[in-house]
């Protein structure tokens, strides 16, 4: 599998001397230090880390196109990437969250759902964003053994056993 991978955010400036605050989304804050150069999303060099430190699940860095607390702080919300192939290859039956982008949803039944469009976590744990054939609204499929129920990458597909809607009602007054 090819492509970028997103793998962390630029949070903006920490302390006055230029370093960076990065929210990883990657296991291992300082694993951001090995890949060292982060991309945009456009493929172009982001950061050239140097050094940096874990602090409070966040990574503190110094990058070699960072020298002052400004430019730091203007970088703040800027996603990071790696290249794909930069990964370590996953462990038979594992896989990584952006292999699932593009994959066709199929019911139980093996009904036609969608695709996944994006696979994104709010702060309660990732959510598979499914996109319709029939391009009707895309909806949510939490990423969990009660409604993921196969990952079978091989094929290209998941077997989703999609949740019921739930309409909230107003309280009477």
């Amino acid at each position: 599998m090819g492509g970028l991978i997103l793998v962390a955010q630029a949070a903006g400036a920490f302390g006055v001397k230029g370093d960076l605050r990065i929210t990883p989304y990657t296991e291992d804050p300082a694993a951001l230090l090995r890949y060292a150069v982060l991309k945009r999303e456009d493929g172009g060099v982001a950061l050239t880390l140097t050094s940096g430190r874990v602090a409070n699940g966040s990574l503190i860095a110094r990058a070699k196109e960072v020298e002052t607390r400004e430019q730091a702080q203007a970088l703040r919300g800027l996603r990071l990437f790696i290249d794909r192939a930069s990964l370590p290859e996953p462990d038979e039956d594992e896989y990584y969250l952006a292999d699932l982008v593009g994959l066709a949803a199929r019911a139980p039944d093996g009904a036609t759902l969608g695709f996944v469009k994006s696979v994104q976590n709010f702060g309660a744990g990732e959510l598979l964003e499914i996109a319709p054939d029939d391009g009707s609204p895309t909806w949510w499929a939490p990423f969990t053994l009660a409604v993921i129920l196969e990952v079978r990458l091989s094929e290209g597909v998941i077997v989703v056993d999609r949740p019921n809607e739930i309409e909230a009602t107003p309280e009477p007054d």
